[in-house]
């Protein structure tokens, strides 16, 4: 009979919990400015992480040509979102042009429980809305090199009326003095820098061992 010593204990109670950790997926909040490439950097990250998924959010817009329901987006009537409001079924939502735009908790743990780390790319408000009810989640905030960087893609994109860029730059400033309630923070000055940068915080985040 072999006889275990209290560090080999140790260590066998450790491997316990590190695989505790790495079952359930990781939830990644990630937010920043508009303009300044988060959709682009999370489909690229995609390509090259396994075991990882963009959270599908729930919207009252209309879908757009080349949309796919349930993968785009969830669509529903504003009477069935609020509906969902009532019943409590978001880890957060808000409204944005006369829209609804939420995220489902049932959809979010049932795609954790399956061991998938789930992306949720919302606003800096959702981001306060989900830090406020659960505090295993990772806040990684997508900066521009600087401002008039930022300014300058939102109005190349050149799909927003004059109005509304200015109400978007606005917004950016007030979002981007809000970063330092997130855990890390990204620079997207160069794509390639910007997803290696995120794709090592996941690939650290799964190697996180969860403690007590």
């Amino acid at each position: 009979m072999i006889n275990s010593s209290p560090m080999d204990n140790a260590l066998t109670k450790q491997n316990i919990i590190k695989k505790a950790s790495s079952d359930l997926g990781n939830l990644i909040v990630l937010s920043g400015p508009s303009g300044v490439g988060k959709g682009t950097v999370i489909r690229k990250l995609l390509t090259l992480l396994p075991k990882v998924i963009r959270s599908t959010s729930v919207t009252t817009r209309p879908i757009r040509e080349g949309e796919v329901e349930d993968i785009d987006y969830f669509y529903k009537t504003k009477a069935e979102f609020e509906a969902l409001i009532e019943a409590n079924a978001f880890l957060e939502w808000a409204q944005y042009a006369d829209n609804y735009y939420g995220t489902l908790k049932d959809f979010v743990w049932e795609k954790q429980q399956l061991g998938l780390d789930v992306i949720l790319e919302i606003e800096v408000q959702g981001a306060k809305q989900v830090k406020e009810i659960k505090n295993d989640i990772i806040l990684i905030f997508i900066s521009p090199p600087d401002f008039p960087t930022l300014e300058s893609r939102l109005r190349s994109r050149a799909t927003d009326s004059p109005s509304s860029i200015e109400s978007r730059l606005k917004t950016a400033r007030i979002e981007l003095a809000s970063r330092l309630m997130f855990d890390y923070e990204v620079i997207n000055e160069d794509l390639d820098e910007a997803t290696q940068d995120l794709l090592h915080i996941v690939k650290a985040q799964r190697l996180k061992i969860i403690k007590g």
